[in-house]
């Protein structure tokens, strides 16, 4: 609690003003009803402290007040809320980036939307309806308190311990009976939709094979399994609103029977029977509020834990700034070992990335050759030994100028659903049409382009799903060639390609070498062909 509710400090002076007319607001509703007892008292012709019409008066301003101060409460909460999840977000897109590629290789993607979409949202829950909540019921129980035990310290007891039941033990109680279900429903959630979205990802697979019936059945039991946990949820919600009820009418009845008692012992008069039990009887309502947050604060503190994890989740890279800029002049791995989840990848790797060359890596799969090419990117870091770019470590390059001096091109490469045109300028935001073309013509795509019924700004769907892997390949590199990068690393670049478009790929490779340096990883030998040197690297180990 105390990490989410640390970051409200930008808005803290808005969550203060929220408190004070909340504050303001529950006041006024109670003392109308304290004020309707003063008249009664009037009517009675006993002694009060203000005349029949001064309590109408003043009720009726109250009532206006109340109005206006309760949309304000609102108002102030949420925005705090609603600005408050915007920033939020913002912060895990942020730390989603620091993370990336490293510690978000094999994550659930359909957790991590959910974790940012519906987890989120329900922090609203807690913003909104939780924090200035708890802080107005906290002064509004001390200011009646005070006012009940003006007349008798016994009757300011009573609402005090009337106050913590409802306020305090209720919802604790609550909260350790339904235990861990608000965990077990976010965890839940978020791993449905993994598996909704990998079901979506791969239908065409399903159908093909029959498996559709065996999806649909582990979807409904999951879903189901959600469904048993939010009743139970629900069912704690209900308990607590029945019990908090009863309480309170228990309470009220004490009250009542203990100011009565002390009238006939002659320590109260009449009025300190009628206005202390009429000033219980309306004043539960910010207690209430919290009465009611014991059956859901369990769901929304774990949602909570969901963001606050990622948010403080360290990356295996920082990000580097404020480093002298560096020029490239060839780059070197020297004894680079390095180890995945316990297992040795490579093992006192050594090579040499001279300027203007073309060097081949080739290999078995699995053998640490795509590793090497990260290590190199520093989306790992090495375990021993020892990276360089023009001599200088990599671990001491600012991360935006050793990215600015790489290209890195994968095996699968991934399209955004948008235009051709909109994915290419990812590589080059300030890029021309001229040099789109010129990349794409490199890379032995533009004429396919030109074919397409609105060329550059043919939308290429979701993940790229209407390209071939082909396509999609050549729009890879198409990248690479627009980003001009001097260092240059492909991973298996034309493993889609036919003979034809390789060969146009590799002269234009050849044409490039002499201003860059290429790392190219490849099984085929035709590819291998263009190389200077060529390393290879059997079980993490380079000769």
């Amino acid at each position: 609690m105390g990490r989410l509710i640390g970051l409200v400090k930008p808005l803290a002076g808005f969550m203060v003003l929220a408190i004070c007319m909340g504050l303001l607001g529950h006041l006024c509703a109670t003392f109308i009803t304290i004020l309707g007892g003063y008249a009664v008292l009037d009517l009675l012709g006993l002694d009060t402290p203000l005349s029949i019409g001064c309590i109408f008066a003043c009720v009726l301003l109250f009532a206006l007040l109340r109005a206006g101060l309760r949309y304000g409460e609102q108002a102030c909460n949420h925005f705090i809320a609603f600005k408050l999840l915007a920033l939020i977000r913002d912060r895990v897109f942020r730390a989603l980036r620091r993370l990336c590629p490293a510690k978000l290789e094999g994550r659930d993607k359909g957790d991590l939307i959910s974790v940012i979409t519906s987890d989120i949202e329900l922090l609203e829950v807690f913003y909104a309806h939780t924090i200035s909540p708890a802080a107005i019921a906290l002064f509004f129980t001390i200011i009646l308190c005070l006012f009940i035990g003006s007349f008798h310290w016994a009757l300011g007891l009573l609402a005090l311990t009337a106050y913590l039941v409802v306020g305090i033990v209720m919802p604790l109680a609550v909260s350790r009976l339904s235990g861990d279900a608000g965990q077990r429903f976010r965890t839940g959630s978020g791993e449905l939709s993994g598996f909704v979205l990998d079901s979506m990802r791969g239908l065409s697979e399903a159908i093909q094979y029959a498996q559709g019936a065996k999806r649909l059945g582990e979807m409904n039991r999951r879903t189901d399994g959600l469904s048993k946990t939010e009743e139970q949820m629900k069912r704690n919600a209900g308990l607590n609103s029945a019990v908090t009820n009863t309480v309170i009418l228990l309470f009220d009845l004490a009250m009542l029977l203990t100011s009565v008692s002390l009238y006939r012992q002659g320590q109260v008069d009449f009025t300190g029977v009628l206005i202390p039990t009429i000033a219980l009887f309306s004043s539960f309502g910010p207690v209430v509020a919290l009465a009611g947050l014991g059956s859901t604060l369990q769901n929304t503190f774990a949602a909570g834990n969901r963001v606050l994890d990622i948010l403080e989740e360290a990356p295996v890279t920082e990000e580097i700034s404020g480093q002298p800029e560096v020029a490239f002049h060839g780059a070197a791995a020297e004894n680079v070992t390095f180890s995945y989840g316990g297992e040795d990848i490579l093992q006192n790797v050594s090579a040499q990335f001279p300027e203007g060359q073309i060097i081949g890596i080739t290999g078995r799969s699995g053998s640490g050759k795509s590793t090497l090419l990260k290590l190199l990117m520093r989306f790992w870091q090495t375990g021993q030994g020892r990276i360089s770019i023009s001599g200088v470590e990599i671990n001491s390059i600012n991360t935006a100028n050793l990215r600015d001096m790489e290209s890195f091109v994968t095996q699968e490469t991934h399209l955004f659903h948008d235009s051709i045109r909109s994915n290419l300028h990812i590589a080059r935001l300030d890029a021309t049409d001229e040099q789109i073309e010129a990349a794409c013509k490199k890379a032995s795509v533009h004429d396919f382009i030109m074919t397409l019924p609105q060329g550059y700004d043919t939308p290429v769907g979701e993940l790229g799903d209407t390209l071939s892997g082909g396509e999609r390949q050549r729009l890879g590199l198409a990248r690479a060639f627009l980003h001009d990068a001097p260092f240059v690393l492909l991973d298996e670049p034309t493993s889609n390609l036919d003979s034809l478009n390789e060969a146009v790929i590799l002269r234009s490779l050849r044409e490039e070498r002499a201003d860059k340096t290429v790392v190219l990883v490849s099984h085929r030998k035709s590819t291998m062909r263009i190389a200077d040197t060529v390393y290879s690297v059997e079980h993490g180990r380079m000769s």
